[in-house]
């Protein structure tokens, strides 16, 4: 059994612990007033069988409680109080170096909550310590002096979630669609060096790449680029090694064809390279938070402008695939599934069925899907019948990183605009604690409901102001040359806060378990779906009302919560104790998802969660688990026929996985070790060292790689198959 100390790192439960603390408190009363070995003891006795009892390691304030309730209730008053006057003296002292122990916790690589925080950094590396070290720095300016103290309480208290605390002391923004094409067409500069429009499509991956990695280093959210953006280039490639070509053979009898097979031949082979240099760079470097850059690559047919276009894209897109099905090489050889870049596969009547012209690439999107776990897929029959601009026209665009959505915007001029837009910040709200907190009184939770949504707009707005007067020069690649847009040096980023340029998102989570918990039944119950349906609505209402009111977009979003699923479920059950089927798990469900131990059909599921992806017009994905689909790649193609007519945005999640220590490439279990936690084991080899073992699973719309905490495994294990 293990507890979490305050600094974050996990220790052995030590009963002689709470057996020497209340003894302490016990000496320094009259003898009176104490209390006898026996009863010390079995107070220590109730507080360990309570710890077993809560499944999940309690941390050492909840313990302390425990003690100080134990004490009152045997009627020793007096000893309670020393033992409260005690705490709260040792609280005093901790407040002035909290921070430092924590950092150096970080250093020590012994902070189970930080190790545990991303699941794509790795946090014995030295930048990614940095990054975290800056964290915490940021956090502790945040929540002492940037933040009202009641939203900080509140997001210590898991009844809301202020996103991203590590980066708030700066004016970042969180995610973004990087305008590639302004980059490339009409140059950029990177780190003070003009880059002009490239003269080959393997210049333009090359200038990408540095782009992205620029980009990355600049927000704290992922970013999206657009193979459309660089199909261009393949012409501008085809022209220039056509030439070199018909040089090469002057004065040799060879005919036009010959020549222009020869060419593109070499044109394939380029683009093999091109896109080679995409995966292997964004693979390969670190940023500055310590990760590689969290970029989501779109592949869109019909985002071409001519046939021409499109058929060079078709073959960027072939090319993308087939290196993603081949993965990449771990250290000792072997072909692994990496976490990044994302794809992203539109699904369009270009590629939809057996017929089309382009059904070939969907047949070879569903091979990369059963053995890689992507590309995720976007209907464009769904995505134009929601995204509808205030011209009445529906558009087909890619996300920013794992699920957020921009809102439609027309420009000044009344043309569409999505490349070169961001998200602001992202503030969620805890819905189970909503529920909970009204009792189950259904008048009460509107109240409250309402109470909570206040809390989220005060603290999303200080997240915009936060935002507001950033000048231009605090990140040159963003704002003055071109990524989201080419503002003047000294001019500040205001202009793009306002009117539905940029969004900020009001997130949620745990649908699920509010409604659980006010209706008795799961929301895919039909007595219970119209009470979830109402839930998401009054949100979309709120946002709409703050919207006019500050000429902002603010947004309906579903969290990807990866660490903040566990946080939340332990703050649950520190209030509220353990309640079957809404706090007895060591996490809470994403967004409004079926819980992942419910029986249900692929098809059924995607079908009932459509209706409450249209009503998270912020930002939401959808998903189904699935076995090895190696060899059953019909049944991938039917799913995705599926989601084309059905749903927005949809994945299939698969296991990727492999064991250094013996070579096992199929799934590693989740077992529970003796001190009740779970770990992963290899279940031919019995292998339970994470750092001899890759594991990638997808989590929160996107591939992990580097483990989870104990709430997040927990889930994983408990997902049933929907195929």
């Amino acid at each position: 059994m293990k507890v979490i100390k305050r600094n974050g790192t996990e220790v052995v439960f030590d009963i002689e612990k709470i057996v020497v603390a209340i003894t302490k408190a016990n000496n320094a009363v009259a003898e009176e007033d104490r209390m006898t070995g026996r009863q010390i003891q079995r107070i220590a006795e109730f507080v360990t069988l309570s710890c077993e009892n809560a499944n999940r390691a309690m941390g050492v304030e909840e313990i302390q409680d425990l003690v100080e309730e134990q004490i009152m209730a045997h009627g020793a008053f007096e000893v309670a109080k020393r033992y409260i006057t005690y705490r709260y003296t040792r609280t005093l002292v901790r407040q002035s170096n909290t921070t430092d122990d924590r950092i150096m916790s970080l250093i020590e690589c012994n902070n189970e909550e930080v190790k545990q925080e991303n699941s794509n950094k790795n946090p014995t590396v030295n930048s990614v310590q940095r990054d975290y070290m800056a964290g915490e720095v940021s956090k502790d300016l945040t929540k002492r002096i940037l933040l009202p103290q009641d939203i900080v309480e509140a997001h210590e208290e898991g009844i809301i979630h202020f996103h991203d605390a590590d980066y708030y002391a700066q004016h970042m923004h969180n995610c973004d669609l990087v305008n590639l094409e302004d980059m490339l067409q009409n140059g950029t500069v990177i780190s003070g060096t003009l880059i002009e429009k490239p003269h080959s499509f393997s210049t333009a991956c090359n200038i990408a790449t540095q782009i992205i990695a620029q980009v990355a280093s600049n927000q704290y959210g992922g970013q999206s680029i657009s193979l459309t953006h660089l199909a261009p280039f393949v012409e501008v490639s085809r022209k220039k090694i056509r030439r070199e070509v018909a040089e090469e053979l002057a004065g040799v009898p060879v005919s036009e064809e010959k020549i222009a097979e020869i060419a593109e031949k070499r044109l394939r082979d380029e683009i093999k390279k091109g896109i080679q240099t995409i995966q292997y760079q964004v693979v390969t470097l670190l940023t500055t938070n310590g990760q590689a850059p969290f970029v989501t690559v779109f592949m869109y047919l019909n985002e071409a402008k001519d046939e021409r276009e499109k058929a060079d894209l078709a073959m960027i897109i072939e090319e993308t695939l087939n290196q993603r099905i081949r993965g990449v090489k771990n250290e000792s050889g072997v072909w692994i599934t990496p976490a990044f870049p994302k794809l992203i596969y539109v699904l369009e009547p270009d590629n939809i069925t057996e017929g089309s012209p382009y059904w070939y690439l969907t047949e070879l999107a569903a091979k990369c899907t059963a053995k890689r776990m992507v590309p995720d897929y976007i209907s464009e029959k769904k995505m134009l019948e929601y995204k509808v601009d205030k011209n009445g026209e529906g558009h087909c665009y890619t996300c920013m990183g794992c699920r957020s959505f921009l809102t439609p915007y027309v420009d000044a001029e009344g043309k569409p605009k999505y490349y070169g837009r961001f998200n602001q910040g992202v503030v969620t709200i805890n819905l189970v604690d909503v529920a909970l907190s009204s009792g189950g009184n259904t008048e009460k939770f509107w109240s409250i409901f309402d109470e909570r949504l206040e809390l989220c707009y005060r603290a999303l707005m200080c997240r915009h102001n936060r935002l507001k007067g950033t000048l231009s020069d605090a990140a040159p690649i963003l704002w003055q040359y071109g990524a989201l847009a080419r503002l003047k040096k000294g001019e500040t980023i205001d202009k793009l806060l306002f009117g539905g340029y940029s969004t900020i998102s009001l997130g949620y989570a745990g649908l699920y378990e509010c409604v659980k918990f006010m209706i008795g039944k799961s929301h895919t119950d039909p007595d219970a779906k119209p009470f979830a349906l109402a839930v998401m609505q009054y949100m979309n209402d709120k946002c709409k009302g703050w919207k006019e009111k500050e000429h902002i977009d603010f947004s309906l979003y579903g969290t990807p919560l990866e660490s903040t699923t566990y946080k939340f479920s332990k703050c649950l059950q520190k209030r509220f104790g353990l309640i079957p089927g809404v706090t007895d798990k060591s996490y809470i469900t994403n967004s409004y998802h079926v819980h992942v131990s419910e029986e249900i059909d692929a098809f059924t599921k995607l079908k009932f969660e459509s209706d409450f992806q249209q009503l998270s017009p912020g930002g939401a994905i959808s998903y189904v688990e699935v076995p090895n689909m190696m060899n059953n790649i019909p049944a991938v193609l039917s799913v995705m026929k599926f989601i084309y007519d059905n749903i927005m945005y949809a994945e299939l999640n698969t296991k990727s996985d492999y064991c250094q220590e013996c070579g096992y490439d199929g799934e590693i279990a989740i077992v529970t070790d003796e001190d009740g936690k779970l770990v992963w084991e290899c279940p031919n080899c019995k292998n339970r060292d994470q750092a001899k073992m890759n594991v990638a699973r997808r989590t929160c719309g996107y591939i992990g790689t580097q483990y989870w905490n104990q709430g997040r495994t927990q889930e994983i294990k408990e997902r049933v198959l929907h195929l």
